[in-house]
């Protein structure tokens, strides 16, 4: 690409989320026409300026990564609300998914990607159905998402076909499109089994393979609740020890478990010794009472760890902030120390973290070669009660505790800005939110 078709963004602070979580002061990103990045650093050690510059008032990070969700089902947002897990599952939610047809699915999807950008949310890692309107939703909104249609074996699902079906599917689409298709690499694939207890073990262990002969991410509810915990714990040890045992978990294969709550230090050798990620849920957790995840152990034994808002029927929104603040709340109670996850900490979870659970270095980071998804936070309102003029470590905590998603002004995928001044460029969010409340009363029944 010529110097024609590089843009640089100026900003008097950038956050590149690198291992040490940088303060960038008076700092430039330049942003080639392939949408990636080309540069970040210090303005005043930058290369010569390209011919379009422009400068910004606050603050510039990666786009975050929610890391795990069901976007579709915004549809269902508030049905069960006061139910445990299983019940809320049983009961509710997959009843009323029984009537959710590939439209909905796909409406769902748009209002929740809008939803997500305008909170400064670039990817978020899909388990679902109905794939084809799952990615439209996605590319319509310019968001980016990394699919693992869902895989799934238990009464009321036959409609979607069997197990064999849904992952022959899923092969099928890779083999034909590659792991990575859509404008500025959008779309990655991959394979959603559902969970244990809702797959037998042969569908497992089919799952893994066929990921790991494609290098493509396997995304797994494990061990996400005490009542589905005990059940097969007495059965298989455990759900880690289980996906070890079928080579679902080994090294060199791309695994994230998500929620990952109901863990023994067996489990946590077995996730750490693969390598597998996990995406931790706080929120839902913490609604559903499904338990809290040892985060700092899972830290501590080196399991690269993510944040996800899970479905925003169980969330109940899809603002991953919240889980920043929580995941850090729960962390200091735990342990008993108001520095057990500082602020910065916090918000590398939600970026580098994230994409690092899903094994992705190009996203969740400011780095020459990753994808320009961005955030420009601004910094006029009451969360930075200072501006800017204040120390590196103040600064992220005003971030993460006080301004989070209302900051978010301006946002960038692959390059190419979706959200300006606060506002969706890419899709209109008012048609989008009146094709949701007619999915969401057509599917309520």
């Amino acid at each position: 690409m010529t110097d024609e078709a590089t843009v640089r963004l100026a900003a008097p602070v950038v956050l590149p989320c690198d291992e040490r979580c940088s303060v960038l002061r008076d700092a430039v990103i330049d942003v080639g026409g392939d949408g990636r990045i080309r540069h970040v650093g210090p303005a005043a050690s930058a290369p010569a300026a390209p011919s379009r510059t422009r400068t910004l008032t606050g603050i510039l990070l990666p786009g975050l990564v929610n890391a795990h969700a069901h976007t579709a089902m915004t549809v269902l947002r508030g049905l069960g609300g006061d139910l445990p897990l299983m019940r809320w599952l049983t009961e509710v939610v997959w009843p009323a998914e029984g009537r959710l047809e590939a439209a909905d699915a796909g409406a769902g999807v748009l209002a929740g990607c809008l939803e997500m950008l305008r909170a400064g949310i670039t990817t978020s890692v899909e388990m679902y159905f109905h794939t084809d309107a799952v990615i439209d939703a996605v590319l319509a909104a310019g968001s980016r998402a990394v699919v693992t249609p869902g895989v799934i074996a238990v009464p009321g699902w036959e409609r979607l076909g069997t197990w064999q079906q849904m992952l022959d599917d899923i092969s099928a689409r890779i083999d034909s499109a590659g792991l990575v298709s859509g404008p500025g690499g959008r779309i990655e694939l991959g394979y959603g089994p559902h969970a244990a207890y809702t797959l037998p073990a042969e569908a497992l262990a089919a799952a893994g393979a066929a990921a790991q002969q494609r290098g493509a991410l396997l995304q797994i509810h494990v061990a996400e609740s005490a009542g589905e915990d005990v059940e097969l714990r007495a059965e298989h040890g455990s759900v880690p020890l289980l996906l070890e045992r079928l080579g679902v978990l080994r090294e060199g294969a791309r695994v994230l478990a998500a929620h990952a709550v109901q863990l023994s230090d067996a489990d946590l050798a077995v996730l750490a010794r693969s390598g597998a990620g996990v995406a931790h849920c706080p929120v839902s957790n913490a609604k559903l009472a499904s338990g809290t995840a040892r985060l700092l152990d899972l830290r501590e034994a080196g399991v690269p760890v993510g944040l996800g808002t899970d479905g925003p029927a169980s969330h109940d929104d899809l603002d991953l902030w919240s889980d920043v603040r929580l995941a850090a709340q729960l962390a200091r109670l735990g342990a008993g120390d108001a520095a057990a996850l500082t602020a910065a900490q916090a918000l590398l979870l939600a970026t580098r973290g994230g994409a690092t659970a899903i094994g992705r270095d190009d996203l969740g980071v400011l780095r020459p070669g990753a994808w320009a998804d961005l955030v420009h936070v601004g910094v006029d309102g009451a969360a930075f009660a200072r501006g800017l003029d204040v120390p590196d470590g103040q600064l992220l905590a005003n971030l993460v505790w006080g301004g989070g998603a209302r900051a978010v002004s301006d946002v960038w995928v692959a390059g190419q800005q979706v959200v300006a001044d606060g506002a969706c460029t890419r899709a209109d969010t008012g048609r989008a939110h009146a094709e949701l409340r007619a999915a969401a009363s057509r599917v309520a029944g």
